[in-house]
């Protein structure tokens, strides 16, 4: 059964959405920001970790000549198990993650780390079941068979 949502709206525009919200609870909720020494080192660190595997996930997939559209996960001609995705299922996704993660530490408002729960909900929901499915009928067994060796975010 497929839910209006699904697949709908790209996890780009779901991270963007989730900085934008980030932006807004540093200004709603002042009282709530945070400082140490290193923050802005912090930060990037993390968006440039998440940067390197989204980079990693899209060169596999163009590696193995398949799509990179996440919202059409039924047109894959191959299933990406080699490279990054020996680790995880969804490293492009995981890699948004660690970007907003370091955004919410460049915001420095601990209302912000909100948003990071609230990204991994809606992607498992609305982008990664509907993409499993779709797999799963594609690849069947080869499928069930990486999805029990290897974790879907880390």
């Amino acid at each position: 059964m497929m839910n209006s949502l699904e697949l709908k709206v790209p996890p780009l525009v779901v991270a963007l959405i989730c900085i934008f919200l980030m932006w807004i609870a540093s200004r709603v909720f002042p009282s709530q920001s945070f400082w140490f020494p290193g923050v802005y080192a912090c930060a990037i660190f993390l968006a440039v970790i998440g940067i390197v595997l989204i980079l990693a996930g899209i060169a596999s997939f163009r590696h193995a000549r398949t799509t990179v559209d996440p919202r059409k996960p039924d047109t894959a001609t191959s299933l990406v198990r080699s490279g990054i995705y020996k680790r995880s299922r969804n490293p492009i996704y995981l890699g948004l993650l660690l970007i907003l993660a370091g955004c919410a530490v460049s915001f420095r408002n601990y209302v912000g780390f909100a948003t990071l729960p609230l990204f991994v909900l809606y992607m498992n929901q609305f982008q990664i079941r509907p993409e499993e499915r779709a797999l799963n009928y594609l690849f069947e067994k080869d499928f069930r068979e990486y999805k029990n060796r290897v974790r879907r975010w880390l």
